[in-house]
């Protein structure tokens, strides 16, 4: 299986998927707007033949976003981005990660965070990822805390449109580059730490910007 970027043709298929494996679903839109803005973040999986499983090319089958008569199904998936947050680190988010039942237990779902995390260190410096999870999700639990080394920042109550509570979770993506040689954007302000004083009087300054445009 090879990992490579998410393209343009591929987001009406991460949308099918994304409908097809999990309960939190999103609009056309939301998806251009991730693949507009952070092209270097989000990946899909593929065969050893090059293919998105299900579909013998995916060119073929979206040439120039055309409605595909075929049902081709895009198996796997990782939609992220970089949190626009200008009083804390840089750092990103995971939208949606999603593997189908078909193809789960083949380490693709690790394989894809990963390569996400990678991209967020070496094009934007980001120094944690952060993701909702359902609490009552056990077997996403486990990825993200076992095998991702995420931990739980917090429980937001009532996060989900059907109230159920997330956890909101962390990866340090500092120690991740150290341990995967992963070079940052910027070396000499990745490996900074700010303290909590530091973060008041920048969240300070965010805010009366924000004020000041209001």
């Amino acid at each position: 299986m090879n990992i490579r970027c998410a393209r343009p043709e591929d987001l009406m298929n991460m949308q099918h998927c994304n409908l097809l494996c999990l309960p939190e679903n999103y609009q056309m839109k939301y998806f251009f707007y991730h693949g507009l803005s952070w092209p270097q973040l989000s990946y899909v999986a593929e065969d050893e033949k090059g293919h998105i499983v299900g579909c013998s090319s995916a060119l073929k089958c979206f040439p120039m976003m055309q409605t595909c008569t075929n049902h081709v199904l895009l198996h796997r998936y990782v939609l992220a981005k970089m949190e626009e947050d200008s009083e804390d680190e840089p750092h990103g988010h995971i939208t949606s990660l999603a593997v189908k039942r078909s193809h789960r237990r083949l380490g693709l779902a690790q394989k894809l965070m990963d390569q996400a995390s990678r991209s967020m260190i070496e094009c934007f410096n980001a120094k944690y990822v952060s993701l909702h999870v359902r609490k009552s999700n056990r077997a996403a639990l486990n990825l993200y805390t076992n095998t991702l080394k995420f931990s739980i920042s917090e429980i937001e109550p009532k996060y989900y449109a059907d109230g159920e509570d997330a956890y909101a979770m962390k990866r340090d993506l500092v120690s991740f580059s150290q341990q995967n040689d992963t070079l940052p954007a910027d070396a000499t302000t990745f490996y900074e730490t700010k303290t909590p004083e530091e973060r008041k009087r920048l969240a300070a300054i965010a805010q009366e910007n924000r004020n000041m445009e209001e």
